[in-house]
């Protein structure tokens, strides 16, 4: 199989799949839950994943912007055309899925205020950048994300004043949580936080913690966050009940001598994060 068929496979599988740990989190907040409007719904979305796998459709309406992280090892080289074939798979995927159309048309400006309309061709949607990183591994593992609009309008990057305390930042970030996921709609949700030394480092860990973070194994930070959520009693879909967050995700790097922490915020949907997870065996792909 080569590249382009993988990562198509990936996109689809992305977006059509929950994860082990999305459902063992369902049924967990199943269990836990006494309104019988907030069962009612948790059924409904667990539902909703095992029809959408077994047809191979999309968990949601909005089908979500494609993001790519690709982690390299050390000692390995890149095949040819690597990533003009992951954006080629990309498109593919887009395309059979199908994706929601959304790519808009024009210049600059026109794009910016949507005077040209939409491409109809979902593959139109690919992702303009990638995120790459290096592990010891000798691997290539690319990691997909569909992300969708709705948390991303509940979304923030931002400093705070940290005040050697790290609860001040943390404060800060359930904060903003508890003013934008009332407003999110589609709970319970996966709030997902980078902090970092500069906003680009601070959203390029929020996307590693959507990557890498397991919601059947939360550290403290995190818990912190899923039990303030908790405590609002908001529920899902805005409805009531004991679950709001299923978990969290929290990825902390690297910090300068300031007093400031860059946060990046980002409270996931009850579908999300979709992600697809893929480790290349180069000496076995085609070109």
């Amino acid at each position: 199989m080569n590249i382009i068929e993988i990562i198509k496979e990936g996109v689809i599988e992305a977006s059509t799949s929950f994860r082990s740990d999305q459902f063992n989190a369902y049924h967990r907040a199943l269990e836990n839950e006494d309104n019988k409007n907030a069962s009612y719904f948790l059924e409904l979305l667990i539902e909703n994943a095992k029809v959408a796998s077994d047809q191979k459709a999309p968990l949601c309406d909005d089908t979500g912007i494609p993001h790519v992280l690709i982690e390299v090892g050390e000692e390995i080289s890149l095949p040819p055309n690597f990533f003009e074939n992951i954006t080629k798979g990309i498109a593919r995927g887009l395309k059979e899925l199908p994706a929601r159309p959304m790519a808009v048309k024009g210049n600059d400006i026109e794009r910016l205020e949507q005077t040209k309309g939409l491409y109809h061709d979902p593959s139109m949607l690919v992702s303009p950048s990638f995120l790459v990183d290096k592990i010891e591994e000798d691997k290539i593992k690319v990691y997909l994300l569909m992300l969708g609009g709705g948390p991303e309008i509940r979304s923030r990057t931002y400093r705070v004043f940290h005040q050697r305390d790290y609860r001040k930042v943390f404060e800060e970030v359930v904060t903003w949580l508890k003013l934008e996921v009332p407003m999110l709609g589609c709970t319970p949700c996966i709030p997902a936080v980078g902090i970092g030394r500069t906003h680009f480092e601070a959203t390029s860990l929020m996307i590693k913690a959507m990557v890498h973070g397991n919601l059947d194994k939360q550290n403290e930070f995190e818990e912190i966050i899923t039990n303030a959520l908790n405590s609002q009693k908001i529920g899902t879909m805005g409805l009531g009940g004991n679950t709001t967050a299923l978990g969290s995700f929290v990825n902390i790097g690297p910090q300068r001598a300031s007093g400031v922490r860059i946060v990046a915020m980002r409270p996931c949907c009850c579908v999300e994060p979709r992600r697809a997870s893929i480790s290349l065996n180069i000496d076995k792909l085609s070109v």
